[in-house]
């Protein structure tokens, strides 16, 4: 099974991969191996999974927080260093959310709050309020959730601790990218880590519509702008990418942060998709088939394993490349891609 795959992808010019994380108790454990290997073989590969680990992780919270996209964040690489520094960061700091450093779909990620009235020196016993952006709120000792997130250490895991963003409940701003150009923006009235009122049906927890706008969407403009010339060459410069090497498509996802003395919004990161982005604005499509045709401008045939991969397949027939042929786009929806291979498992969908 895993050769027909390997001999499948070695006969591509490229491969565009979108494979979340996290799914259904399943990871990316033998598919990056797998990308690395035929990347490695000369075959263009997007995400990278060696890009994907340094900007596609939660870690990147942590390495770039020098930028002004940052916000108060701290990082636990060990159980150790969790037991030892959480419960002070938590009395010092006030709401804190956890994050475990790879995951999707809220997977891992905690507000964790000190109890009303408890002392500014907190133990394991001491009562914490805790808040899954899956579940609903809870109240347990603060050992016992600390011995929850012990799970996200396993392997080479670890957890991204930052300040909680009051502004949360004004929505979640996607900014997608292909490589270091802004190609749209996603807002969407997010309800993950902020507690229901409790005469609230349980539909009522579920985020409202994300409205995909355009790259030169007014309202979003000075994002863009902030985005395009100080923090994607930051992050650059921080985690060592070349722009070829940035993903063909990624979104990073932003809360408002506090507004400035004149009234303007500031903006924190909270995450960077480059395992798997869906849905995307219609207007990235065609941004992504160019990008392919610009990484190997004689590509004539590529994978796509992916979510929307039609539309991409759509707009790469208005791209040509210099032999004036159009891309073959193979297996252009995940769907068709795991029929017809039957690595289900593989792929970790």
């Amino acid at each position: 099974m895993e050769e027909a795959v390997r001999a499948h992808l070695l006969s591509m010019d490229g491969v565009l991969v979108w494979v979340a994380p996290l799914r259904a108790g399943k990871d990316r454990s033998r598919l990056d191996p797998l990308l690395r290997e035929v990347a490695a073989r000369g075959v263009w590969v997007s995400a990278h999974p060696d890009v994907i680990l340094k900007m596609g992780v939660k870690e990147v919270l942590y390495r770039t927080r020098e930028l002004s996209w940052g916000a108060d964040t701290d990082l636990y690489t060990s159980i150790d260093d969790f037991n030892e520094r959480f419960p002070a960061h938590l009395s010092g700091s006030g709401l804190r959310v956890l994050k475990q450093n790879r995951g999707n779909g809220g997977q891992g990620v905690w507000k964790v709050e000190l109890a009303p009235g408890v002392s500014p020196n907190p133990g394991p016993h001491t009562p914490v309020k805790v808040l899954h952006a899956r579940s609903i709120p809870e109240e347990l000792s603060l050992g016992a959730f600390m011995s929850r997130c012990h799970i996200y250490f396993a392997g080479d895991g670890k957890i991204i601790d930052q300040a909680f963003q009051p502004r949360l409940p004004e929505g979640m701003i996607r900014c997608y990218l292909t490589q270091n150009e802004v190609v749209g923006f996603g807002h969407q009235l997010v309800k993950a880590l902020i507690p229901p009122p409790a005469a609230e049906h349980p539909g009522a927890a579920q985020p409202g519509p994300r409205i995909m706008h355009a790259a030169d969407a007014q309202p979003f403009q000075r994002l863009r702008e902030k985005m395009e010339r100080e923090w994607v060459p930051g992050m650059q410069t921080l985690l060592d990418i070349p722009t070829a090497s940035l993903p063909a498509l990624c979104d990073a996802d932003f809360l408002y942060g506090p507004k400035t003395e004149d009234g303007s919004d500031t903006y924190v990161l909270c995450e960077i998709n480059a395992s798997s982005v869906a849905p995307y604005p219609d207007s990235a499509a065609p941004k992504v088939a160019a990008a392919v045709l610009a990484a190997d401008p004689f590509c004539h045939q590529a994978a796509l394993i992916s979510l929307r991969g039609a539309a991409v397949q759509r707009s790469a027939a208005e791209v040509r490349n210099p032999c004036n042929r159009q891309i073959s786009w193979d297996a252009c929806d995940r769907a068709s891609f795991v029929r017809g291979t039957g690595i289900a498992g593989l792929l970790a969908l």
